[in-house]
């Protein structure tokens, strides 16, 4: 399995790391940025090939992932399309930027998967959805879950509109998830407590209710229920949260990032 990436950033970071930890050689490994100090830090960090632009190198590759921020993904796109062989696959990390549009800018390829990570994958543990054109068969799409599974947990779709929802649910959900944190930790502070304690709690908190939702069968509403005494503490917060619209509110919130994720996939494809 060759890998080359089209950035250099956190993400790829990421993937290239989970990459060499699943046994992929970093000879076999290959990230392109113009940033001088992000090839430096993937020479050093990986020990891999970096280059400044994309070129008749990425021929020897079997996937390219494009891992550029929405706004320059064209550009990119653009200059890549003369290197880019019919036979590879062009994995697309970028929030919003629909397949058509991915295609057209790069002459018509056809063998494209759109994914969505999200930045747990940084320690391993993230989740990304995946969903491919009707070019891709299924070396293609277990070479994108090989990818991808190298950072965490991978979940296919058969409609592109769902990678909106992704991003929405799981691409946006860590930062819903630290919000959170954040409010315990105010309230701890607000309680006498002093910022190490607060962030010991809400984190620990945080991190084992996320595994016993993992490890259990059951739904989150019962395993809500199990901790709820009538007219107890937690009944007292709950009935605080349902009283200001708290899950509403977060329904709205994630509503809200898949209409914008759609927003920037009618946006940056018009061009």
């Amino acid at each position: 399995m060759k890998i080359a990436f089209i950035g250099g950033g956190n993400m790829a970071a990421a993937l290239i790391g989970g990459l060499i930890k699943r046994g992929v050689a970093p000879t076999d490994l290959y990230a392109i940025d113009p940033n001088e100090e992000a090839r430096k830090r993937n020479e050093q960090q990986f020990g891999i090939r970096t280059g400044a632009a994309a070129d008749g190198a990425l021929a020897a590759y079997d996937a390219v992932v494009l891992a550029v921020k929405p706004q320059i993904l064209k550009s990119v796109a653009e200059a890549l399309a003369p290197h880019l062989q019919a036979s590879q696959l062009a994995i697309s990390i970028v929030a919003g930027i629909r397949m058509g549009d991915m295609s057209r800018w790069l002459n018509g390829h056809g063998r494209i998967v759109r994914v969505m990570p999200n930045t747990p994958a940084l320690i391993g543990m993230g989740v990304t959805g995946l969903v491919a054109t009707g070019s891709v068969d299924e070396a293609g799409r277990a070479l994108a879950s090989q990818v991808l599974g190298a950072v965490g947990a991978t979940v296919w779709f058969d409609d592109e509109a769902k990678i909106d929802a992704v991003t929405a649910i799981s691409g946006s959900g860590p930062a819903y998830v630290f919000y959170f944190i954040e409010a315990l930790q105010e309230a701890a502070r607000q309680l006498g407590m002093d910022e190490a304690q607060g962030r010991a709690l809400a984190v620990a908190t945080f991190t084992g209710a996320a595994q016993l939702a993992a490890n259990s069968d059951e739904p989150p509403s019962v395993l809500r229920e199990r901790v709820t005494s009538k007219g107890g503490t937690t009944a007292a917060a709950l009935a605080s949260f349902d009283a200001s619209g708290v899950k509403d509110a977060i329904v709205r919130g994630a509503l809200a990032a898949d209409a914008r994720a759609k927003e920037m996939g009618d946006e940056f494809g018009e061009q």
